[in-house]
C-alpha cells in the first residue's frame, strides 16, 4: 500500500461500516517511539534478531515507521465479520441516573466469544504464525482475556498454543483457565518450573504470585526452545496497537455518520493495546493540528506506569531476556500486590503511548481499586453489562467526568472504550462486595526499589 497519510478511498465497506485496513499512529507521529535493543548488545534491534521471537510479517509491522495503513488481510478480515463492527453505544440510562448534561458514549469490546477486544490482535497474529507454517505460538496473560482470545484463534487456525499465566489470576479465575483450555490451550502457572527463568524467579522469590514481566520471559524462553514456534504478546508492542486501531477507526467512522465531535476520550492502561487502539484516528487529528481531542488513560493506583513510572529504557521482562523498550516503566521487577483484583498489572506502557504522553498529547490519571469497582457495580446496575474491571477504570473515570458536567453546567461529549466483560472475574466482585478487598497503593519506597534495576544505557 502507498506510504501516504491520507486515508485510503473506501476504507470503510459501507455494508457493515467496518474498516479494510488497521492506521499506524507512529506514521503521523512527529516524535517517533525510541527503537527497541538488543538486551545484549544496546543496540537498535534488527528484523533479524527479532525474527527469532516473532513471526516474520510481525516483524515488519512492529518496526514500520513510516507505512501509515496496512491492508487486513481476507481471512481475518472475514473472521472480524462474526462479531465486528463492534457497537457504540450512547449511556442513556447512566446519564440520567447522573443527572448530567453531558452525552456519554461507549465502544464496547466484550460482544465475542472471548469477551474482550484482545481478539482484534489474536486472530491477526495467529493468522501470520499460520502463513508462516509455524506449528504454534507461546504467550502469556495476567487477568486472562488475551490467553482467552488467543487459544480461541489459534483453535480456529489449527494452531497449538502454550499459555503461561499469571500465577495469582491462574487461582483467582478459574473459569477464564478453563475457557482456553476448552480451546485447546495449555495453561501453566508462572512462575513455573517448566522453564530455567520460571526457576531462577522462583529461586529469588519464593512464593511469589508471579507478575506479566515473569510470565513473558517464560513464554519467550518456551518459544525459542521450541521447534516450529514463536512468541506473540497481547499489548505493549506496536504491531498490537496497529490491530487495535479497528476500535479507534470504527469509533470515528460512527460519530462521523450521526455528525458527533467528542471531547473526551478515555481508556483503561495497562500496557496500552485497548486505548492505542481506541485513540489511534483521534490522536492522528490531533497531532496534525485538525481537532483537539482531551485524551485521558487511567492506570490502576497499584501498578502506577504513566503517573508515577520513569520514561526510560527497560525490560520488558523479568527475565530480562527480551528487548529493551523505552517506556514509561516502574522496572521490570516490580510485581502489583496480589490483592490488586483489577487487571493492568504490566511493569510498563506501549512505546507509542509514552512518548505521546511525554510530548504531551494525552493526559494520564490514576485510581484507587475500590472507587474502580464502585464505578463498575453502578454501571452494570444501569446499562445492563457487567464490566471488565480493567474497563471499569474507564467508566470511573468518564463517571467523574459526567459529574464534573452536572457541576459545571458543561455539555461534554465523553467516549470511553469497555473492552470487555466481567463475567470470569466474580471472584474480584465477590472481595469487593465481601468487603476483602483494599486500596494498596505502593510507597516511593516501594517503587524506588524497581527502579533500582533499570539498565544503563550509554
Amino acid at each position: 500500500m502507498k506510504k501516504t497519510n491520507e486515508v485510503p478511498y473506501k476504507i470503510y465497506l459501507e455494508e457493515h461500516e467496518m474498516p479494510t485496513a488497521w492506521y499506524n499512529l507512529r506514521a503521523d507521529m512527529k516524535n517517533k517511539p525510541a527503537p527497541l535493543l538488543n538486551p545484549g548488545t544496546k543496540q537498535p534491534i534488527t528484523a533479524g534478531e527479532l525474527g527469532v521471537v516473532f513471526c516474520e510479517e510481525l516483524v515488519k509491522q512492529e518496526l514500520d515507521n513510516d507505512t501509515a495503513y496496512f491492508p487486513i488481510p481476507e481471512e481475518v478480515f472475514n473472521f472480524y465479520k462474526m462479531y465486528r463492527p463492534s457497537p457504540l453505544v450512547r449511556a442513556y440510562c447512566l446519564e440520567k441516573v447522573l443527572d448530567t448534561p453531558a452525552k456519554i458514549y461507549y465502544k464496547f469490546e466484550g460482544n465475542n466469544t472471548s469477551g474482550s477486544h484482545k481478539l482484534n490482535s489474536a486472530i491477526a497474529q495467529a493468522y501470520y504464525a499460520k502463513k508462516q507454517g509455524l506449528k504454534g505460538v507461546t504467550t502469556e496473560t495476567g487477568a486472562g482475556q488475551w490467553g482467552t482470545a488467543l487459544s480461541m484463534a489459534c483453535s480456529y487456525l489449527g494452531l497449538d498454543c502454550k499459555v503461561f499465566m499469571v500465577k495469582v489470576s491462574y487461582e483467582q479465575k478459574p473459569f477464564r483457565r478453563e475457557v482456553m483450555r476448552t480451546y485447546g490451550a495449555s495453561v501453566t502457572p508462572s512462575p513455573s518450573t517448566t522453564t530455567q527463568v520460571g526457576r531462577k524467579i522462583l529461586e529469588a522469590h519464593p512464593g511469589t504470585t508471579g507478575s506479566l514481566g515473569c510470565a513473558i520471559s517464560e513464554a519467550v524462553e518456551a518459544a525459542v526452545t521450541s521447534e516450529g514456534y514463536r512468541y506473540v504478546l497481547g499489548s505493549v508492542l506496536n504491531q498490537v496497537l496497529l490491530h487495535q486501531s479497528i476500535i479507534g477507526l470504527e469509533t470515528e467512522a460512527a460519530l462521523k455518520k450521526y455528525g458527533i465531535k467528542p471531547d473526551v476520550i478515555i481508556g483503561c492502561a495497562g500496557g496500552g493495546s485497548n486505548l492505542g487502539g481506541l485513540i489511534a484516528p483521534f490522536m492522528r487529528d490531533k497531532i496534525l493540528g485538525k481537532a483537539d481531542y482531551r485524551i485521558v488513560a487511567v492506570e490502576p493506583a497499584s501498578c502506577p506506569s504513566f503517573t508515577r513510572g520513569k520514561f526510560a529504557y527497560d525490560f520488558a521482562d523479568t527475565g530480562m531476556v527480551c528487548p529493551l523498550a523505552k517506556m514509561y516503566t516502574l522496572g521490570s521487577g516490580f510485581i502489583p500486590a496480589p490483592n490488586h483484583a483489577g487487571g493492568l498489572r504490566y511493569h510498563g506502557m506501549s512505546t507509542i503511548l509514552s512518548q505521546l504522553y511525554h510530548d504531551g498529547y494525552m493526559e494520564a490519571i490514576s485510581v484507587p481499586q475500590t472507587e474502580v469497582f464502585k464505578a463498575a457495580e453502578r454501571f452494570a446496575r444501569v446499562e445492563g453489562i457487567l464490566p471488565a474491571p480493567e474497563s471499569a477504570h474507564a467508566i470511573k473515570a468518564a463517571i467523574d467526568e459526567a459529574e464534573k458536567c452536572r457541576e459545571t453546567g458543561e455539555e461534554k461529549t465523553i467516549v470511553f472504550g469497555l473492552t470487555g466483560t466481567g463475567y470470569f472475574d466474580m471472584v474480584a466482585y465477590e472481595k469487593f462486595h465481601d468487603g476483602k478487598m483494599d486500596d494498596y497503593i505502593p510507597t516511593d519506597e516501594d517503587l524506588e526499589a524497581g527502579f533500582k534495576g533499570l539498565p544503563v544505557i550509554d
